[in-house]
């Protein structure tokens, strides 16, 4: 310590009549001599311009100056010089006042390396209570401020780095209280305020999970990971999907009663990720692809509309020619010659017809075989509703939408599902369209019962006359007199029946039902093989 920092250094002129043990005079022998010379801390005497007049071996060892080269120097040949003017201030300031001083300074050995001397300046008093010397008393803290400083660097390391991440974090205590959160989850929180999100998601994990979740059992760097969670988030209920990792993170006890024994707490670490693009993306992505499979198979069932159709029509002269030809037959013992020869023209025919009957049916597409796999009707249904948005808004018709809370999973092949049910939307919806009833709904519900998945499709159309119930199945029969661009030619229920007796379920029209068509799929829930 100094005076004042921009004075010269003063040295006193009778260093060598300087009596150490005299310092310490009035004490019981040399203890009290032996106990300061040999402390483990640096400690200095000095007059009250800081000259040195007493230093221990301690304080030798930390600067590098003997005693022989303090003795009488002043105390600011240990300044570096560029500790602020202000600290010095402080610590005058003090000591004018009889109080002692404590703080850090940077100090400067002999041979010109700095260091951090942790100081603690305190006047020495006589029995007239008037300020006589100086005692101080410092210790080398370097190392321990680059430890502390490096943990503050990687703290705030740290935080900028969670800070920077889109991911919401958060640490919670086992009372649910937010113990270290990022901006990420801040956010968060505004967006599902007032409630707290990490509480939230802890109960929708419980919910999810049941018995599976269970933090008791967890041990610290196991991990949850992955599970999604839906929520409505924000005034507007926004529909949002997050994936949601939780861990068990153990902290050492930082009090005094935890030095020896290391307690380690534990603490619940939520990792939130917003995934709700991700999904769309996804989603819009699996509804392209299936609707390039649906106008495949669409495209498949028309020409195999076409080519049956063909084949149908085609055969209704075969049969009137094998008749002609049966009638010919018979009467041939008593006709003249050239009812054989017409005989002969119209087997010839026939047999010409055939052959095109074959090869019509031969070019006849079958469609490709999809797998089977695990189908939420409920989802397929949404799909077929999205893709049909156009022609429903178009023709003014309003959507009852009436799914099920729970549907369990069935085994399926999604683009043949898909393109059955679009079938009925799209026959409901030219139903509507030609007949312009006043009331346009097309409803669609499912309903679990008895191990079945019943879906319904009804629609305000002029419904179906119980004669003709089971007669719309047969290929090439249609109820529509006029026929609209997407109308087949009376193969549609067919099909949509084929696709139905493929996932072993059945699919009628329900004769109760007065307000119009309504057609009943039920499909099995029981797991099918491929």
């Amino acid at each position: 310590m100094t005076k004042d920092v921009s004075n010269n250094v003063h040295e006193c002129d009778n260093v060598d009549n300087i009596d150490e043990q005299a310092v310490f005079s009035g004490l019981p022998g040399s203890v009290f001599f032996q106990a300061v010379e040999h402390a483990p801390i640096a400690i200095s005497i000095t007059d009250l311009s800081a000259n040195i007049i007493y230093s221990n071996q301690t304080f030798s060892r930390e600067t590098e100056y003997s005693k022989e080269d303090v003795l009488g120097r002043n105390e600011s040949i240990l300044s570096n010089h560029n500790t602020p003017r202000i600290v010095y201030e402080s610590l005058w300031g003090r000591l004018t006042q009889q109080k002692p001083w404590e703080g850090v300074l940077v100090n400067r050995r002999r041979d010109g390396k700095r260091y951090l001397a942790e100081l603690m300046v305190a006047p020495v008093l006589d029995e007239n209570n008037k300020t006589i010397n100086y005692l101080g008393m410092h210790r080398d803290v370097t190392e321990l401020h680059m430890l502390q400083q490096r943990v503050q660097n990687q703290k705030e390391m740290i935080e900028k780095v969670l800070d920077a991440a889109h991911t919401s974090i958060v640490l919670m205590d086992q009372a649910n209280q937010v113990v270290l959160d990022n901006i990420a989850y801040k956010t968060l929180a505004t967006d599902i305020a007032p409630i707290e999100p990490g509480a939230l998601f802890l109960s929708k994990l419980k919910e999810d999970l049941g018995p599976d979740f269970n933090p008791q059992k967890l041990k610290p760097g196991q991990t949850i990971a992955g599970h999604e969670i839906t929520l409505e988030v924000g005034k507007g209920k926004q529909h949002r999907i997050f994936s949601c990792d939780y861990s068990i993170v153990g902290i050492g006890d930082e009090s005094a009663d935890g030095f020896f024994s290391n307690p380690v707490q534990n603490y619940q670490m939520l990792v939130i990720k917003d995934i709700t693009e991700m999904r769309h993306r996804e989603r819009l992505e699996h509804m392209n692809a299936m609707q390039l499979l649906i106008a495949e198979e669409e495209s498949v069932y028309h020409l195999r509309e076409a080519l049956s159709g063909a084949m149908f029509k085609f055969q209704q002269p075969l049969n009137l020619m094998s008749a002609a030809v049966r009638m010919l037959e018979q009467s041939a013992s008593g006709a003249e010659l050239s009812a054989e020869k017409i005989v002969d023209v119209l087997k010839e025919a026939i047999q010409i017809g055939q052959d095109t009957c074959n090869m019509l049916e031969g070019v006849v597409p079958q469609g490709q075989p999809r797998s089977f796999g695990s189908i939420n009707i409920n989802e397929v249904l949404r799909n077929v509703l999205e893709f049909s948005t156009s022609r429903l808004l178009r023709n003014g018709i309003q959507v009852v939408w009436l799914p099920s809370v729970y549907v369990p999973a069935i085994n399926g092949r999604e683009s043949r599902l898909h393109s059955m049910f679009k079938q009925l939307v799209d026959n409901a919806i030219d139903v509507i369209e030609m007949e312009r009833p006043s009331r346009r709904e097309i409803e669609i519900s499912t309903r679990v019962e008895r191990r079945e998945i019943i879906v319904s499709v009804s629609d305000t159309g002029p419904g179906i006359q119980d004669s003709m119930i089971t007669k719309v199945f047969e290929p090439f029969f249609s109820t529509k007199s006029n026929r609209t661009p997407t109308s087949g030619r009376g193969m549609g229920l067919t099909l949509a029946q084929e696709v139905v007796t493929e996932h072993c379920g059945t699919v009628s029209i329900d004769p109760k039902y007065k307000d119009g068509c309504r057609i009943l799929v039920h499909l099995p829930i029981d797991d099918l093989d491929g």
